[in-house]
């Protein structure tokens, strides 16, 4: 695993302004008109430490403030942003610094913390501070596994949102820098933390459905790129070659940036590896089926017709696992039961539940919460700080740094294997076959390509 990066400028990859010597400086309270003549950079140099130059973050007191440092503030981003103002509000952590490649994001996230708040295009420039902790990251799909890793090397605490990684590998080495810095890697699928996802696991787990032989989910579809437009320059604004980062070098397009990067296979992967993270993430615990890691996969869609955006329009997958034997189907749209435009349904042997959402921003259905823990039936442990999900999964994140046994809720473990059962999905539909997955080796039983698959190249020098 490389250890350290240098800034690489090919033929096809523009130098961007923050490495202009003019530029390299802290700031804050910046204007736009600031933001666009001078580019926003944190200081400090651009190389990656290699893991144990900078000092282990070892187990913080508890009257200690967190140092935290967000990278990527649009979309999702944000909503991290504001969570965390509140957990400043309440003493509990600073926010040092916030990083993004978009200036119009970075202008929003140094407006919402104010004054004393960093800024910076390049995520490097934050993981040299070693006055921080902690870094949120919420930036596109394809640059959680390079991001993690790498902060994870500088000494860092992770909270990364779902889904994990884009490939298997790339997974499994953000597994590797978590446990060997020592570091908390939370990945954001909030349902474990969150009311509704606990009051479903507590009831299926404790048998209010008895045994679980099927669970099913629906979803709505893919959107179809139906307005194709040309290859553009990228806004002033924009830092294109870093928002690329790992992916291969190409054109800016409208149809990527902002907000499109979930409709292409290498970024997003479509609503499977993005809300399928969150559902397959709650099922999984409900089911008590994290240690079951090895299982077959079949997948079927309907490719777009026409347009940039590749990733299939309607989808099903049907996943068995064995001992216990169950079936895990992702159905897109699939079989809607709920009322709203996504869930999922788990079929017992005296009956079903339904769970809307994933259980986070949904409540769990009545029969759910209603539930009486039958005599000699287990407890499910949850974090019960706050209302508000998204605060309590940060908070959960919090404690396993401050307790120092850096095993979080939705552990990069965790998210490792749901974000294989994602990316094993789409690998299933681009291949036309069905895959028998090995989980204790990784890898697909008899089958060459779909191996050579499970990996990616990644554009030095955003590589894990």
């Amino acid at each position: 695993m490389r250890t350290s990066i240098h800034r690489h400028v090919g033929p096809k990859a523009r130098a961007p302004r923050l490495l202009h010597e003019s530029s390299a400086r802290e700031t804050t309270g910046l204007t736009r008109r600031s933001f666009l003549s001078q580019g926003v950079v944190c200081a400090g140099m651009l190389s990656i430490l290699p893991s144990g130059v900078l000092a282990a973050p070892g187990r913080i007191g508890a009257g200690q403030r967190l140092v935290i440092a967000h990278i990527g503030t649009g979309g999702m981003g944000m909503t991290h942003v504001r969570n965390m103002l509140r957990f400043q509000q309440e003493g509990k952590i600073t926010i040092a610094a916030v990083c993004d490649v978009d200036e119009n994001f970075l202008e929003t996230a140094v407006t919402t913390v104010g004054s004393g708040v960093k800024s910076c295009r390049d995520y490097r420039r934050i993981l040299e501070r070693k006055d921080i902790d902690a870094v949120v990251i919420a930036t596109p799909d394809h640059w959680h596994a390079a991001q993690t890793v790498h902060a994870c090397q500088s000494g860092k605490h992770v909270y990364v949102e779902k889904p994990a990684s884009v490939t298997v590998r790339e997974g499994r080495a953000m597994v590797r820098a978590a446990r060997d810095n020592k570091v908390a890697v939370q990945v954001g699928a909030q349902a474990r933390t969150a009311k509704g996802g606990w009051h479903t696991c507590r009831a299926i787990r404790n048998g209010i459905v008895g045994r679980v032989r099927k669970v099913t989910c629906w979803h709505y579809a893919n959107p179809v790129d139906a307005s194709p437009v040309a290859d553009s320059a990228p806004p002033a604004e924009l830092d294109w070659d870093l928002w690329l980062g790992p992916l291969p070098w190409r054109p800016y397009n409208p149809r990527y940036h902002p907000a499109n990067f979930r409709w292409l296979m290498e970024s997003g992967g479509g609503q499977i590896r993005d809300r399928g993270a969150h559902q397959f993430s709650t099922i999984l615990w409900c089911m008590e089926a994290d240690q079951q890691t090895s299982f077959t996969v079949e997948a079927k869609g309907r490719a777009p017709a026409k347009g940039l955006w590749d990733c299939p329009v309607d989808m099903d997958v049907i996943y068995e696992f064995k001992n216990p034997d169950w079936t895990l189907e992702w159905g897109q749209p699939g079989n809607k039961v709920g009322e709203t435009e996504f869930g999922n349904v788990f079929w017992g042997d005296s009956g079903k539940l339904v769970l809307e959402w994933e259980g986070g921003y949904k409540p769990a259905n009545p029969e759910a919460i209603n539930f009486q823990l039958p005599p000699g039936g287990r407890e499910v442990p949850r974090t019960d700080e706050y209302e508000d999900f998204n605060m309590n999964h940060k908070a959960d994140w919090f404690r396993a740094i401050r307790e120092g046994h850096l095993r979080p809720a939705v552990d990069i473990e965790i998210g490792h294997r749901t974000a294989t059962l994602c990316n094993l999905g789409n690998l299933s539909y681009l291949l036309g076959r069905k895959l028998v997955w090995d989980g204790e080796m990784e890898e697909v039983v008899g089958d060459e390509q779909a191996n050579r698959l499970l990996d990616r190249p990644q554009r030095y020098p955003y590589v894990v």
